[in-house]
């Protein structure tokens, strides 16, 4: 009797890790290690008992192609399924402490609308947003978005001399988003190089739903 897709889901062995307490990196490297050691086919189940060390999961599994969901099962348990397709063995996987962050992003969101900061001397001023944009990933308190539309939308696409710094910045779990418009008038819709395309609704809702708004 043949299986059936489901019957042969069922049967796929379910290896589940259990870091309830445990903080950031322990939650990853656990789960790291048993992805390592599955020899076959089968769903990875990590619980948890925060959204940081969901969130750095997530990081993990779509860092390692892999699919995943997350369920709430409590006040202070969730639960991270990964679907193991292609067992990696000893082939080299992403390192528990790139997948790890820590949640630290701020009520408050940081709009730039041009690659140039401030008025006068063009030059000058592209210098100055470079510095800028640098500075904000050293702040204590990250902000939790990053918008980029008109002339700002340069700063995320290739060639930009600031990629480097928003890729750090977007590691550390802030959201960086540009304008898919402002993207198409300048000819860049294919060379966006970090985070992801967004529309002036979602723009929009950032900014009013924000504690704070930061402008250069």
């Amino acid at each position: 009797m043949k299986k059936t897709a489901s019957a042969e889901k069922e049967d796929e062995p379910m290896i589940v890790v259990n870091a309830l307490g445990e903080q950031c990196p322990i939650p990853v490297v656990k789960a790291t290690r048993a992805l390592r050691e599955m020899t076959e086919p089968g769903t990875l189940e990590i619980l948890v008992d925060n959204e940081t060390a969901v969130q750095n999961l997530l990081r993990m599994a779509a860092g390692n192609h892999l699919t995943a969901v997350t369920e709430k099962r409590g006040e202070k348990e969730f639960s991270v399924r990964m679907e193991v397709t292609d067992p990696v063995g000893e082939a080299p996987i992403e390192e528990p402490e790139m997948a790890c962050t820590v949640n630290a992003a701020g009520d408050f969101v940081v709009a730039v609308d041009t690659d140039a900061m401030g008025r006068g001397s063009e030059e000058l001023g592209k210098t100055l947003m470079k510095g800028f944009l640098f500075a904000v990933g050293q702040l204590p308190v990250l902000p939790k978005t990053m918008l980029f539309y008109n002339g700002g939308a340069k700063l995320t696409c290739e060639g930009s001399v600031s990629l480097e710094d928003l890729k750090k910045l977007e590691e550390q779990g802030v959201e960086i988003l540009t304008c898919g418009t402002c993207l198409n008038y300048y000819g860049l819709t294919e060379k966006l190089a970090v985070g992801s395309v967004t529309n002036m609704y979602t723009i929009v809702e950032k900014l009013a739903g924000a504690g704070k708004v930061v402008k250069p």
